[in-house]
């Protein structure tokens, strides 16, 4: 009788535990989830969402521990993180509205988090920021360099233009008043000397530190310095070089041009060279932004002048104008320097399996928006993705450039990076596998953005507001200009 009794109460205490089931904001269904970390793909998952946080990641047996709100059926989709763009530009001090036109769109195309590397619209952006944090404002995520450091009379404009290590010092106490995310460098018209100093300052207050590579200074003392990332993939065609040294004194003594220092570097590119130096680099823990979409845009202007791409439709008047300046410089072109234009962008491309084999940080940026041409945001870090690809690192490292590499920059990589219990709920669902076909990311099905799902029908929704508004305000300036 009391064994009865003992099968009884577990029969009933196993009742009440299914009973009382875990409860979710949105479960989604059948998918195939996307490791990007270990570059497989786990079929027939289930995913329970609540809040912002991923709970559960499970198949269908340990689903059923939970209930939800709402049921999303994945029919074998594919799920992954979404996409973190690295490398990107607000400006232009009377664009704000059509700056502001950008959130919506990186959202539509998968990004939900951007990195801006400098602009002069910089308080504008601070309020995004604030906004989109607190929910209030639709967008992705925005880490922000604020205005950038630079030299007196610089050509870009809303710099911090600076001469001396005490206008040094205040420019570094004004922006971590603002509370930047990193500080951005430049060399237009700062003083070598000061540069370096301004990486060891920026630095020693906490800060990453990114920019371009004065010429005066190797890729290794830039490094050294602690220059935590080099923007653009043409700079490390210096650190390939066999006589690297050599053309950075002639760049420091003037005794060689910014020509012929091209044409030499092409000369002496060396894959073992690139490789050993490459390797220092990685030891210093200095990464590499290569933005190879925009270069390739600018490099290839011969054979595509974008003038008909449908993209721009979603880009508003007034930016689409700053896009000329470039446009007009490479129509200046004669035909040696298109060809020269062409293998600086090959020579710099094909270094990147090297940078990969090294063991350097990629981060996948693509230096779109304000100035330049035809380099979108949005849709342009699927570009980026797709041209990584085709110059020789795999989809899968693409991939991680994006979404495991963008949040481990700023020390996020717990929660961000996999799906998986405890992370961020920002996911894309995507119609076909990215590890296998890296133009499969353009397949968004769905877009989940901090644990709230949007359906394809409500990215088309945002895009077609974003093509709404650039209509109306492209109208309204002719009417204004008749």
């Amino acid at each position: 009788m009391i064994k009865y009794f003992f099968f009884f109460l577990l029969a009933l205490s196993s009742l009440s535990s299914f009973s009382q089931k875990k409860g979710a904001d949105l479960i989604v269904q059948n998918v195939n989830v996307v490791d990007v970390v270990n570059g497989v793909i786990v079929p027939h998952q289930f995913i329970a969402i609540s809040g912002e946080k991923i709970v559960h990641v499970g198949n269908a047996t340990s689903i059923k521990n939970y209930k939800s709100k709402r049921n999303y059926d994945g029919k074998n989709q594919y799920i992954m993180p979404s996409l973190w763009d690295m490398h990107m530009h607000f400006g232009g001090d009377t664009l704000k509205d059509e700056n502001e036109m950008l959130l919506p769109l990186f959202l539509a195309m998968g990004v939900t988090a951007v990195r801006d590397c400098a602009g002069d619209i910089s308080p504008a952006i601070f309020n995004w920021k604030d906004q989109i944090k607190k929910r209030k404002l639709a967008g992705p995520d925005i880490f922000t360099s604020g205005p950038k450091l630079e030299g007196i009379n610089s050509i870009w404009p809303g710099d911090l233009e600076i001469d001396n290590e005490i206008q040094l010092k205040a420019a570094l106490d004004s922006l971590q008043k603002s509370k930047v995310d990193f500080i951005k460098i430049t060399d237009n018209t700062l003083k070598p000397s000061l540069y370096i100093e301004s990486i060891k300052q920026a630095r020693a207050r906490g800060w990453k530190v990114s920019g371009h590579a004065p010429v005066q200074f190797t890729l290794q003392e830039l490094s050294d310095a602690g220059m935590s990332t080099i923007e653009h993939m043409g700079y490390l065609m210096r650190a390939a070089s066999t006589v690297e040294k050599e053309i950075t004194q002639g760049r420091k003594d003037g005794s060689i041009t910014a020509a012929m220092a091209s044409a030499r570097l092409l000369q002496t590119k060396d894959d073992a060279t690139a490789l050993e130096n490459f390797r220092k680099l990685a030891l210093n823990g200095t990464a590499i932004v290569p933005t190879l979409n925009g270069s390739h845009v600018v490099a290839y202007l011969d054979k595509d002048n974008h003038k008909n791409d449908d993209y721009l439709k979603y880009i508003g008047p007034a930016l689409k104008r700053t896009y000329n300046w470039r446009v007009e410089r490479a129509s200046k072109d004669d035909a040696a320097g298109i060809l020269n234009r062409h293998a600086q962008f090959e020579a710099a491309a094909t270094l990147l399996p090297l940078v990969e084999k090294a063991g350097m940080t990629i981060l996948a940026g693509t230096d779109a928006g304000y100035l330049n041409s035809f380099n979108y945001p949005g849709i342009g870090l699927h570009q980026e993705l797709e041209i990584m690809v085709r110059y020789g690192i795999t989809p899968q490292s693409a991939l991680k450039a994006s979404v495991v590499n963008g949040p481990a920059f700023f020390g996020l990589e717990k929660d961000f990076g996999a799906v998986e219990a405890g992370k961020k709920a920002d996911l894309l669902l995507l119609k076909e596998n990215p590890l296998k076909n890296i133009s499969a990311t353009k397949g968004i099905m769905a877009l989940i953005r901090n644990g709230e799902l949007h359906t394809r029908k409500q990215l088309d929704d945002m895009l077609q507001n974003v093509a709404q508004f650039v209509e109306n305000k492209a109208s309204l300036e002719k009417t204004s200009n008749k």
